[in-house]
């Protein structure tokens, strides 16, 4: 696939040298990679590299949140029951989990519920709330999901439940603004009379935010909250939220939880994924092993697993649970791979007879559970906006995934007359219709992608943080690398920087790598190194087509230019810095 090399831009350029003059001549490429991380300042810098659960806000300053934590705490003092309402996702779970655990060591008799995916759907459904009457409990707390309950909240209130709704999800507006569900209370940072100064947080975040309020309420520490901050890291990389703000603060500490974190649940699902709590250092880590793990749940049976094994209280308890959570990941991955492959076939029909700028993909026994990461893989592979559509008993679901620069939910409310259902985010989202729309739906949302498409958008971008001379570099044990590493964790909203290296010379004979040849491994040094004194070993996931480009580089003596981002590799007890390879060109 081709690229745009695209350099982020910085509106005020004179603060890369002022940065380096306060941070003790620190290189222009690191500089310039704080600036866009909206660092300007020796002090923005020392909050960057150093922001620590002071930098958290009060929980209390967000819309309703006082209504809902002194209704918590009645219904602790009272011996009230509750139905803590999760999702089938691992925000959802993760944010159940949490709540049952704490209204629990409260005291209080709590019992959660996760829809089911394929018979109940997404968000709050009757048959939750009918579980909930007939428990016996007086109120609901719904987690990750009830923006858009209107009719369901109506019916709580109907069935004498007080219903609480934790979400950040983004409201439905309507002609005369935005319309919240007639709940008790709505929590969501999103809501447009909010004025929380952070918006981003994952629904398992806002219930962390009711468990602190609640226990500030009580006259009980706050800071007990912070023993969930391993089930934090997990929602927060899973969820894909941006990380910057309170996420960024979360998530750091959230891994350090994470790696001494004794929690059963957590740690035999590492253990069963033959992962090493104490070397997870990075959202990656979440994102790759546990995150897949636990939505397997909700993808092939049903996410209640996954929950119980977040409460599980001994390893023994958690054990067998982790074991069906992988038994049904592998299937999962078996799934993937055949849908994958047919959803392949029909983009490339649909793209040779149509030419269209987004792609709706429909076949009737897909499962339910893989479409939205199939439909990721199909984004990736074709670079449009992409959504899967299945059977799913009288009507058709579907998985929106969508690329930079187009508002996928956006796009969706302007097919909202031939949707019977749809809510999601800028780039991911969910559907539903009758059967006889599909094709309606095809063209009316190619249109709507249309109209917001760009010649820009075609061809997908890197963006650059700056160009860097390899001799600056440096070994791990050198300034470079140690500032590096503090700029993460890495996420959305602060993505690994990505250099620009210039007038490079390949070293040595590259070569493809992997059973297939896929990936691509070569040395790479800055032209006027002629003594090689900084040689990097560089690795190319996925570009073993480039090849050519570095063999006609040796042959012709012309220089490359690379795209890349710094890492440790760890080789027979060795660690050195090693070039994570995005894309790479013949300088012209």
């Amino acid at each position: 696939m081709t690229y745009r090399w695209t350099y982020r831009s910085l509106d005020t350029p004179e603060v890369v040298s002022e940065l380096q003059d306060a941070l003790n001549d620190l290189p222009a490429a690191l500089a310039r990679a704080l600036a866009l991380r909206d660092v300007s300042t020796f002090d923005e810098a020392r909050h960057f590299f150093r922001a620590d659960r002071a930098d958290l806000h009060n929980p209390l300053g967000m819309a309703d949140m006082k209504k809902a934590a002194d209704r918590l705490s009645t219904a602790i003092d009272d011996g009230e029951r509750v139905l803590v309402y999760g999702d089938y996702d691992v925000d959802g779970t993760t944010a159940a989990a949490l709540m049952t655990d704490f209204l629990r060591k409260q005291g209080v008799e709590t019992s959660f519920f996760i829809p089911d995916r394929y018979d109940d759907g997404y968000g709050l459904c009757a048959r939750g709330l009918d579980a909930a009457k007939e428990l016996g409990a007086s109120l609901v707390v719904a987690l990750d999901c009830g923006i858009t309950g209107h009719k369901e909240a109506t019916y709580a209130r109907e069935q004498g439940l007080d219903l609480i709704i934790c979400d950040h999800h983004t409201p439905k507006e309507t002609d005369d603004g935005v319309d919240l569900p007639d709940a008790y209370a709505v929590i969501d940072p999103k809501r447009p009379d909010d004025d929380y100064p952070f918006t981003e947080l994952s629904g398992c975040g806002l219930g962390f935010k009711l468990v602190q309020a609640t226990l500030d309420r009580r006259g009980q520490n706050p800071d007990a909250a912070f023993d969930y901050l391993d089930l934090l890291a997990v929602s927060t990389a899973s969820d894909i939220v941006p990380l910057y703000g309170e996420n960024r603060v979360l998530m750091a500490e959230g891994l350090a939880a994470l790696q001494q974190s004794d929690r059963p649940g957590l740690r035999a699902l590492a253990d069963a994924a033959d992962l090493n709590l104490e070397t997870v250092t990075s959202t990656g880590n979440i994102v790759f092993t546990l995150g897949p793990r636990i939505n397997a749940a909700g993808r092939m049976a049903h996410a209640s697993t996954a929950v119980d094994l977040l409460l599980a209280q001994s390893y023994s308890e958690a054990e067998p649970l982790a074991a069906e959570l992988e038994r049904l990941n592998k299937k999962r991955r078996t799934i993937d791979d055949a849908t994958e492959e047919a959803a392949v076939e029909k983009a490339e029909r649909q793209i040779t007879s149509r030419s269209p700028h987004a792609l709706v993909l429909y076949e009737e026994d897909w499962h339910l559970g893989v479409i939205g990461i199939v439909a990721s893989s199909i984004v990736e592979r074709f670079h449009k906006p992409t959504i899967l559509l299945t059977h799913n008993g009288d009507e058709v679901k579907g998985s929106a995934r969508s690329i930079e620069g187009i508002n996928i939910y956006n796009a969706l409310s302007d097919c909202a007359d031939v949707l019977t259902q749809f809510g999601g985010h800028d780039h991911a989202a969910g559907l539903s219709l009758d059967v006889d729309d599909i094709e309606a739906f095809r063209d009316r949302f190619d249109a709507a992608v249309g109209e917001r498409v760009t010649p820009e958008l075609l061809t997908p971008s890197i963006n650059v943080d700056a160009e860097l001379d390899l001799g600056i570099i440096g070994t791990v044990e050198d300034r470079f690398w140690a500032v590096l590493q503090q700029f993460g964790p890495f996420g959305p909203a602060n993505a690994r920087p990505v250099f620009h290296g210039k007038d490079l010379a390949v070293a040595g004979t590259p070569r493809t790598v992997g059973s297939d040849d896929s990936h691509l491994k070569f040395e790479v040094r800055q032209r006027d190194d002629e003594r090689g004194r900084n040689v990097f070993d560089v690795i190319g996931f996925g570009m073993g087509e480039k090849l050519s480009v570095l063999e006609q580089s040796q042959n012709e003596g012309r220089p490359i230019e690379l795209l890349f981002s710094l890492e440790e590799n760890t080789w027979n007890g060795q660690t050195n810095l090693q070039l994570k390879a995005r894309d790479v060109r013949l300088e012209e």
